[in-house]
């Protein structure tokens, strides 16, 4: 019982259990890495990904059966309509994430890499090249995007047309009694 109130005050406080007792060092280790990784945004990521989804159907649906302006005006309502429930489902998502990170997360780096192993991946973090890579990585994949765009323009217009073309005629057939 002693044990299992312990496990829980842990728990509280925002530890996180392990099998067997993680050395201060090695702890401080293991935040610092959570710290400068900031994990907790994967579930918002995790969030976005059913909700881009539901927006991208939702063009797809209304391409084709209604006229462009009644598809336009309903296009920025659902587009709203995803953006308030982002908002307002967001900071959940995150505090699930944040929460479980110490239980989760913690646990597995601290049981996976030695303290040497974790100080290089903290310097990997702080790296001035990373974060300027990073920085740029935005730049990169918009060049590389314009780039393929352009390249295969001719190409891949028509293709894609013919299948939302396609993607239209199925779905007025499904609707059409």
């Amino acid at each position: 019982m002693k044990k299992l109130a312990t496990m829980i005050a842990a728990l509280a406080i925002g530890g996180s259990v392990h099998a067997a007792p993680v050395a201060a060092a090695k702890q401080e280790l293991v935040n610092r890495v959570l710290q400068l990784w900031h994990p907790e945004s994967i579930g918002e990521s995790m969030l976005q990904a059913p909700v881009g989804d539901a927006v991208q159907q939702a063009r797809a649906v209304l391409q084709g059966r209604v006229s462009p302006e009644k598809r336009d005006v309903a296009l920025k309502e659902i587009v709203a309509d995803a953006r308030q429930f982002m908002d307002e489902n967001k900071p959940l998502a995150q505090a699930s994430a944040h929460k479980l990170v110490g239980t989760t997360l913690a646990p597995m780096l601290a049981d996976r890499f030695t303290e040497e192993e974790l100080r290089q991946i903290i310097t990997i973090l702080e790296s001035p090249v990373k974060k300027k890579f990073e920085a740029m990585v935005p730049e990169l994949q918009k060049k590389l995007g314009e780039g393929v765009a352009a390249d295969t323009r001719a190409v891949m217009d028509p293709k894609l047309q013919e299948l939302q073309q396609r993607i239209g005629m199925r779905l007025r057939s499904a609707v059409t009694p």
